[in-house]
């Protein structure tokens, strides 16, 4: 049955006649030139949006938010506009990964403390989508997601070019000297054209896939290109939507489970996604109470193959992905693996929301019998160098070193790391493994993206373009390359990647899924026994909470304070 009105939960807010808080709630939305007729008996949807002049990506949100209140008003809600802190990839340092958690907490608490029966949750940049949907689940109030969507093909001399991915090839190519600064510059004004996340299958296009795959969009939401007018008409319609939402009751709770959760991570394995999905799906999962552990991501990727030829894995981009049928055409490439059954936020099952897509480009979504890639796009891979699992991008991997054994190359740090590949003397071949170790959770701190170690100069100058490399960081999404990621235990708190010196052989083999430090049982010992924990990276505040209560990689880097599935009570009317 339909919620009545004082079954809303702002009616304890607003609609209480006989109630001296209620009178001064009432009177400060008169104070802002509301009418009584505007709230009363509706359901107050809060508009939590991650819009700011510093984030490109979601340039275009303050736009979306009025589209989303029109939606919210036709339905006969009433909307409020909530900013929050907005992740920017690109500007915000070391790492929006150390943020990700106090979105998600701000997001929880944005939602508890106010007013709200409904949430519309406007993001896209990396690690906003699952720090807004983290929230959201801790909450618990009925919630909808508006991706941000990827921006259009970046252009370059005829030629197509995606951000983030060809930023790394071009600049492999400017240290070796293949183009020049002018070219370089061409490329800088040419690789981004407008408002929207990175339109390769990076973070954002696989973490804003992920949110459609659990059923926290509309169907089809995550792959509009940005700029497309369809994507102010899915905002409307978002808005639309969560008014009904409210009334049935359409919470989190009820939308996912175990069942969802399969879906995303097959998903997001056939789109060849990012590995930091693995860390945000565990969040995701803890949050809302289903059991997940990375060693299900490896079930799944062998029972999928990768069907999305787009670039860092493949050749096209998401305005291509798009066209050729986007995220309901994709799926029904997947139908038989899916959990058709599951429910989504439209209050249709997936396979409803799903039904009737056509797939216009086998080029772009591939066939099931024709595949980018044999087997799901992300690995986990353990042994004694990674006892509680890492992670590897396989299909974007050269196949050659997919099994491989080589000599360790090791840094304790970033800044010794980057210094060393650019010394022209550096003492190393394509068969080393470069090592990198506290760049976790709390070695970074908050993981940055510092995986894709980048080639040592004299490698890249004689044409080598890609090793294995191994780290307890992360790596961007558009990135690619044989780089083992998210190492745990992290070298930081003694795991034994803090142990490993140059000239260990290290030993990877894909197919088997191990990762193996060829050193003996005994001298391992010795090296831990020896060896002393850094100081904390960050003393105090925030960053201090950071250290003291992140979780590890494969626990997905929540906060143990945080990833329990239970509610605050209702706060108090005084």
């Amino acid at each position: 049955m339909p919620k009545r009105p004082e079954e809303l939960r702002s009616y304890r807010w607003l609609g209480v006649e006989d109630s001296r808080p209620a009178f001064g709630h009432r009177s400060r939305l008169f104070q802002v030139g509301y009418d009584r007729s505007d709230f009363a008996g509706k359901p107050v949807i809060g508009i939590i949006n991650t819009w700011s002049d510093i984030n490109p990506c979601h340039t275009h949100l303050r736009t979306r938010a009025d589209e989303v209140k029109r939606g919210v008003w036709q339905a006969g809600g009433f909307p409020l506009e909530l900013p929050a802190l907005s992740l920017s990839e690109m500007y915000m340092k070391p790492s929006t990964m150390l943020y990700r958690n106090l979105l998600a907490m701000e997001t929880e608490e944005l939602i508890r403390s106010q007013p709200l029966d409904g949430a519309v949750l406007l993001g896209g940049c990396d690690k906003t989508t699952p720090a807004l949907l983290m929230g959201a689940i801790s909450a618990g109030v009925p919630a909808i997601y508006v991706p941000a969507g990827p921006m259009l093909r970046g252009n370059w001399r005829g030629g197509v070019l995606g951000s983030g991915s060809d930023v790394w090839k071009y600049w492999d190519e400017k240290r070796a000297g293949t183009i020049d600064e002018d070219d370089w510059r061409e490329i800088e004004v040419g690789i981004a054209r407008s408002f929207g996340t990175c339109m390769t299958m990076g973070t954002a296009a696989t973490m804003m896939g992920v949110a459609e795959a659990l059923g926290f969009t509309l169907p089809g939401a995550s792959s509009i290109v940005a700029a497309d007018s369809a994507h102010g008409r899915m905002a409307s319609a978002s808005g639309r939507r969560i008014v009904e939402m409210v009334w049935e009751d359409l919470t989190p709770a009820r939308v996912l489970d175990a069942r969802s959760f399969d879906n995303a991570i097959l998903v997001e394995q056939a789109m060849g996604g990012s590995t930091n999905a693995v860390i945000h799906l565990l969040a995701l999962a803890h949050r809302a109470g289903v059991p997940l552990s990375i060693d299900r991501f490896d079930e799944l990727s062998r029972r999928v193959p990768v069907l999305a030829d787009i670039r860092p894995s493949g050749r096209f981009l998401m305005e291509d992905f798009f066209y050729a049928g986007g995220m309901r055409a994709f799926m029904t490439r997947l139908a038989p693996q899916l959990a058709l059954d599951a429910m989504t936020v439209s209050g249709t099952t997936l396979g409803e929301g799903i039904a009737g897509a056509t797939v216009w480009n086998d080029e772009v979504i591939r066939p099931y019998d024709h595949p980018l890639y044999p087997e799901g796009g992300t690995a986990i891979l353990r042994g004694n160098l990674a006892p509680d699992g890492a992670v590897m991008k396989a299909s974007a991997a050269e196949p050659r070193l997919l099994k491989h054994r080589g000599p360790a190359l090791a840094f304790e740090s970033y800044d010794e790391m980057a210094a060393a590949v650019e010394r022209e003397d550096l003492d190393v071949t394509a068969d080393h493994v470069l090592v990198l170790k506290n760049a976790g959770p709390q070695g970074g701190p908050g993981m940055p993206e510092w995986g894709m170690l980048p080639i040592p100069l004299k490698l890249v100058r004689a044409g080598v373009r890609d090793m294995v490399r191994i780290s307890d960081a992360r790596m961007s999404g558009t990135s690619y390359g044989a780089c083992i990621l998210h190492v745990a235990p992290e070298a930081f708190i003694g795991g034994p990647l803090a142990f490993v010196r140059t000239g260990d052989m290290i030993e990877v083999d894909v197919a088997a899924r191990r990762l193996h430090l060829d050193v003996a049982d005994d001298e391992l010992a010795r090296r831990r026994s020896a060896w002393t924990q850094p100081p904390p990276r960050l003393a105090r505040g925030y960053g201090a909470i950071f250290a003291a209560h992140v979780r590890q990689a494969n626990e997905g880097c929540d906060f143990d304070v945080l990833d329990v599935p239970m509610h605050l009570p209702e706060p108090e009317m005084h």
